[in-house]
């Protein structure tokens, strides 16, 4: 998402227990964040919200609220719009971008950094478990944005406190692997077109209760808010309006009698699409505990085989997800890259345990 270049003010922090019904969401089901709002008045004239906009707005270019249209971040009574739409009286026009206005410069901290690619361009990060993307609410250090203010320390064009550069997704804290980081303006709005159509490749490795039957398979479902749990993400029914299309495809690589490690290709990327997809056709991810994976789910309960599993989430305590392969085509070049990044060792070391099992439970039988 591009994001206007005067839109670098103070942080308004995500409350996770927020109940407003009038959340903002982005067509991928990833919330939004209110930076701007103007409402037009009685007597507006007709005019195109590019130029609407420039007259409210000091230092901002036209061409800058062009991009940010095309990029989904201008709203005008809470559908996106492009540049061209003419506001009409009593409109409400929004600013919106994909993380929360921030309060604070955003401090560089000398933290690690697994760069699977860099160039002039655009930044390729292997993200470890258990690391927030941005900082906010609970998290305003330790964060990757905060280990690539120091990676940049040095490069006078890139500043992490603009909006018009850096991450162009997002994974969850608790979910491994590749990102993508613009460090141009041009580059993080081509990209942010890319993910807006949904021509990027994303390739996830997840260990699931039980074995999904058939082996390989499309889930259908849209996701929205669960109204039973705000901190969870559901599958609505049809009819429900909050929910948004998605689709996952899935494949099973290794079957272990109660688990099974799964491909999944997204389609669509909804927020936690993965593991609301598992559990709603009954195979949570291992240890994923917003979404009930931290109990044991197959198997004979015995204390035996609890003690197995719970030293097993001792291994890998956060669900076994990793962002395994990206593919985009280059903002500058054209060419299309693909990237990969290994399973990590805490889900290896689960898988490896499984694989024990499998075979000492094999044994047992002759």
């Amino acid at each position: 998402m591009t994001d206007p270049e005067e839109l670098q003010e103070e942080y308004m922090p995500e409350m996770e227990d927020d109940n407003s019904s009038a959340e903002l969401t982005d067509d991928d089901g990833n919330r939004l964040y209110e930076h701007f709002r103007f409402e037009a008045d009685k007597g507006q004239e007709l005019l195109r919200v590019d130029k609407f906009l420039v007259l409210r707005m000091q230092k901002a270019s036209r061409n800058r609220i062009q991009q940010a249209a095309d990029a989904g971040c201008i709203l005008v009574n809470g559908k996106p719009v492009k540049s061209n739409y003419r506001v009409k009286p009593l409109d409400v026009v929004q600013i919106v971008m994909d993380r929360p206005r921030y309060e604070f410069e955003i401090i560089a901290e000398e933290i690690p950094l697994d760069i699977i690619y860099e160039d002039d361009t655009v930044l390729v990060v292997n993200k470890p478990a258990g690391m927030v993307v941005h900082p906010g609410h609970g998290n305003y250090t330790g964060t990757l944005v905060n280990a690539l203010a120091w990676h940049f320390r040095n490069t006078p064009d890139y500043d992490v406190n603009d909006p018009r550069l850096g991450l162009v997704h997002r994974i969850d804290k608790d979910t491994s692997g590749l990102l993508v980081v613009a460090k141009t303006p041009d580059a993080k709005t081509d990209l942010g077109r890319q993910f807006f159509n949904k021509t990027t490749k994303r390739e996830y490795v997840a260990v699931v209760w039980g074995i999904p039957t058939p082996a390989q398979g499309r889930i259908e479902g849209n996701i929205g808010r669960n109204p039973k749990d705000r901190l969870q993400m559901t599958v609505l029914p049809p009819e429900d309006p909050t929910g948004k299309h998605a689709v996952t495809h899935y494949e099973v690589i290794e079957p272990m009698i109660h688990v099974s490690v799964v491909r999944c290709v997204l389609e669509t990327g909804r927020t936690h699409q993965i593991r609301v997809h598992m559990k709603h056709i009954g195979h949570p991810l291992l240890a994923d505990a917003r979404y009930g994976g931290d109990q044991v789910l197959r198997g004979v309960p015995s204390a035996t085989y609890r003690r197995f599993v719970d030293n097993c989430f001792a291994i890998c305590p956060r669900q076994a997800l990793h962002a395994r392969t990206l593919g985009f085509r280059h903002p500058a070049t054209g060419k299309e890259m693909f990237f990969s990044a290994p399973v990590p060792d805490d889900m290896t070391a689960m898988i490896d345990r499984w694989r024990q099992y499998l075979t000492q439970k094999a044994s047992e039988k002759f």
